[in-house]
């Protein structure tokens, strides 16, 4: 059974850092992306990070080049997202997922499998 299960979200003042995980399991191929998507009330998922396991290459939306890292750690079977400068319209939901040969980072259609989400709030 494919799992994905994220951690590490919570409360913290702007300016701040946080780092999510995204522990994947249930997975026999070595060839799919994992990204990272945000959802905040009232608006719709947006694309924020991919990494492609298979050859590294990594992805971000405009809103947050700079300040957020992603990375992996494949035998920990682990995707990160480091956050820092964090500020409050960064605040939202946080999903990863599971891409298994899509084209389109940034499209949630794209993925097959969902994390259940961990919320990210940024106060002012």
């Amino acid at each position: 059974e494919v799992q994905l299960v994220e951690s590490g979200g919570g409360l913290v003042q702007a300016g701040g850092s946080l780092r999510l995980s995204c522990a994947v399991s249930g997975f026999t191929f070595d060839d799919y992306a994992i990204g990272w998507f945000r959802q905040a009330p009232g608006k719709e998922r947006e694309g924020v990070s991919c990494i492609s396991i298979s050859d590294g290459r990594i992805e971000y939306a405009d809103s947050v080049k700079g300040r957020f890292t992603i990375s992996s750690d494949n035998a920990k079977n682990t995707v990160y997202l480091q956050m820092n400068s964090l500020k409050p319209e960064d605040t939202s939901v946080y999903y990863c997922a599971a891409s298994f040969g899509g084209s389109n980072w940034y499209e949630p259609l794209e993925y097959d499998y969902w994390g259940q989400g961990t919320q990210v709030t940024v106060s002012s």
